[in-house]
């Protein structure tokens, strides 16, 4: 297997940026769930630092996939697809990338207006004030940014499985 794209299927640091990632947020999206409804204590903000350092991993990760995507070729669409089922698909790709950025990004800014130091791993990072009603605006964001992702997730997941079972297009083959 090779490790750039080709025409007919993602090479294998593609394929593992993408199963990499929706492992993660398969697990962090409930995660995040989970801790909304836990009342404060030491047992949420020890979770809640563990959803951080998994969410500052899944920015850098989405970062070096787009990176990779920009200077990889991407397969060829199917023959039998028309430009709607293109246009769809390249949408919603494109809005599952947005809504990842907005949820790492979003999710960050909540906690650095909150006055909190975060570990980039290489770095520390906090703002010197705090800024409690742009903290709760990034909540928002991050909310409803989660909500986008898992309508996202739902569509292209129907697709591929439709694509699967009644085009018979061998999509899946692209990707696994």
């Amino acid at each position: 297997m090779k490790i750039i794209n080709s025409n007919n299927e993602y090479g294998l640091l593609a394929k593992l940026f993408h199963w990499v990632t929706f492992i993660v947020l398969i697990a962090q999206i409930p995660f995040g769930f989970y801790l909304v409804g836990l009342e404060f204590s030491d047992e949420r903000i020890e979770l809640e630092n563990i959803h951080i350092i998994i969410g500052i991993s899944v920015l850098y990760l989405t970062i070096f996939r787009l990176i990779w995507k920009f200077l990889n070729p991407n397969p060829t669409s199917s023959a039998n697809a028309f430009k709607g089922q293109i246009f769809i698909a390249k949408a919603n790709h494109f809005l599952l990338y947005i809504s990842i950025l907005l949820i790492t990004s979003s999710g960050v800014l909540k906690k650095l207006y909150m006055g909190e130091e975060l570990n980039f791993f290489l770095f520390k990072f906090g703002f010197k004030e705090t800024n409690f009603k742009l903290a709760d605006t990034f909540y928002q964001i991050h909310i409803y940014s989660n909500y986008l992702l898992i309508s996202l997730i739902v569509l292209h997941i129907v697709a591929v499985i439709v694509h699967h079972i009644i085009f018979k297009d061998k999509i899946l083959k692209k990707i696994t």
